[in-house]
């Protein structure tokens, strides 16, 4: 089995949320359709949102797509994205970019385990981890 890939949906801000996770993650979006290039029906108002795209940055990899109109979805407090960091800058520099408009649960910090660790939900309610090990002495 290879890597699961999370899938995230948003109420219709989908490529806003893409533009901004390229910032963060220095990444790009791979594939991107909008249901307005589907061969489905949609509604006028919904042909530029996004029916599913693709993400990347370095080995991250997660894809997304705007929930269907009149199914809005609502953030949940069950699962959360775990990134795991080579460098302190490398994860510095993520939570700080990903910290705009989030609500930040736990600061980062080193911790008892040997790790700088930290944690917040971003401004699209995506809980979001980063860990970054320090080598062993």
């Amino acid at each position: 089995m290879q890597a699961i890939v999370p899938y995230m949906t948003f109420n219709g801000n989908a490529k806003e949320a893409l533009a901004f996770y390229a910032k963060a993650f220095n990444g790009k979006v791979l594939f991107q359709q909008t249901f307005g290039e589907s061969p489905m029906d949609s509604r006028p108002d919904y042909k530029d949102k996004i029916m599913h795209a693709t993400f990347q940055a370095g080995d991250l990899t997660f894809m997304v797509s705007d929930c269907m109109p009149d199914q809005p979805v609502g953030g949940g407090t069950n699962t959360s994205l775990s990134m795991n960091f080579e460098t302190v800058d490398a994860i510095d520099k993520t939570f700080a970019a990903l910290s705009e408009g989030a609500t930040i649960t736990m600061p980062l910090q080193d911790t008892f385990w040997g790790a700088k660790f930290g944690m917040l939900v971003d401004k699209y309610g995506i809980n979001w981890m980063f860990n970054h090990d320090y080598a062993k002495k």
